[in-house]
């Protein structure tokens, strides 16, 4: 498999027309695409998904002592 040379693809044409470009580019300003992000954190998703297992688990002891099953 051949890798692109960086030279013929600054010599090809665009994939897109103006008019079609600018359509896609419109698209991308407005409604949600236009809104700005934060970052994703995933270790703070990870910690939150343990407090919220964790927390079910004590509610879970509290009701299994509460009933008198535990």
């Amino acid at each position: 498999m051949q890798q692109p040379d960086s030279q013929h693809s600054a010599e090809e044409p665009p994939k897109l027309s103006q008019t079609d470009q600018a359509k896609v580019d419109g698209f991308l300003e407005r409604g949600v695409n236009s809104v700005e992000r934060k970052p994703f954190r995933p270790l703070r998703l990870i910690f939150l998904l343990m407090a919220v297992v964790a927390g079910f688990s004590l509610l879970s002891q509290g009701i299994a002592q509460w009933a008198g099953i535990y």
